[in-house]
């Protein structure tokens, strides 16, 4: 398959500082990271594709310093040689979890070093894309979403957060927790006064036309599941204008916090853009899907 990436950070309407973070390289074999926009699809080669997003916390106490730290550091985890030894042992899921430990460490030894920023901590969330596999680690409430034309949104990611576990529980609904007082309260993260950072890690398999979301919960937190795959249904042919399309969206239900979005297109190795499907085509899909499982 072959890969597009686009990111963009912005402050948002209610904050003076952005303490939102992004790095992204789609070539990991390359190692040409930093840009915020690859200029055309590229193939995925063996080394694969790699989109984080870090949401800082903190404030006046460097919650900007702690993203920065857990991107670079995310940076520095996945060289060229490190990459290549663990896909070639299996080790794809060990060297995800090893960069968020390593953030996490980083983030401590800064604190220690320079005690104003004590108190600083970020989430995490990175998609590392290897032949037609999306393998995901996050920690916090920062989210990673699969949509494709046919089969919608999908959220790959699960927040940990106190209002995540007031809607397993069943004691709030999902449309209840955007305004909970408590939505910013997070069960998993990195850096000063939270819990765990213990992250998770999930597979999922990729296909053609697939397009993968990150972003925090600047887009998240303000904004409906539903809302977000009007956006990407809108748009997803065209990444750069479904980035800035998602970024409205937030900015418009008030952009009350930072807002940090990445987004990854996959077509296949024939194609040179995401198909367009007729209505016709997205029924015949869903009708064949529906047989699959009868």
């Amino acid at each position: 398959m072959k890969i597009k990436i686009a990111a963009i950070t912005d402050v948002g309407k209610d904050r003076e500082n952005n303490e939102d973070a992004f790095i992204i390289c789609p070539d990991l074999g390359k190692q040409e990271w930093d840009k915020n926009l690859t200029s055309s699809y590229v193939p995925v080669s063996e080394y694969g594709s790699i989109a984080i997003v870090a949401d800082g916390m903190g404030g006046a106490n460097a919650g900007e310093v702690a993203s920065a730290i857990a991107t670079q550091t995310v940076k520095d985890t996945f060289t060229k040689e490190t990459v290549n030894n663990c896909i070639k042992n299996g080790l794809i899921d060990e060297l995800l979890q090893k960069a968020v430990k390593k953030a996490d460490e980083a983030i401590a030894k800064r604190m220690w070093e320079d005690p104003s920023t004590a108190g600083m901590g970020t989430t995490i969330v990175i998609c590392w894309v290897i032949n037609d596999t999306a393998h995901i680690a996050w920690c916090g409430d920062s989210r990673c979403y699969l949509y494709h034309p046919v089969k919608g949104l999908k959220p790959l990611t699960k927040d940990h957060s106190y209002v995540q576990e007031l809607i397993d529980k069943g004691e709030i609904t999902e449309e209840e927790s955007f305004a909970h007082p408590d939505s910013n309260i997070i069960t998993r993260g990195l850096g000063d006064e939270i819990p765990d950072s213990t992250p998770e890690v999930v597979s999922q398999p990729l296909t053609p036309n697939d397009l993968l979301l990150l972003c925090s919960d600047g887009l998240s937190g303000y904004c409906p599941n539903k809302a977000i795959e009007n956006v990407l249904s809108s748009h997803y042919t065209d990444i750069e204008a479904c980035r800035d399309q998602l970024l409205k969206l937030a900015l418009d239900a008030g952009g009350y916090d930072n807002i940090c979005i990445a987004l990854a297109s996959l077509i296949g190795d024939t194609q040179d853009k995401p198909a367009i499907l007729s209505w016709g085509q997205k029924f015949m899909i869903r009708i064949k899907n529906l047989l699959k499982f009868q």
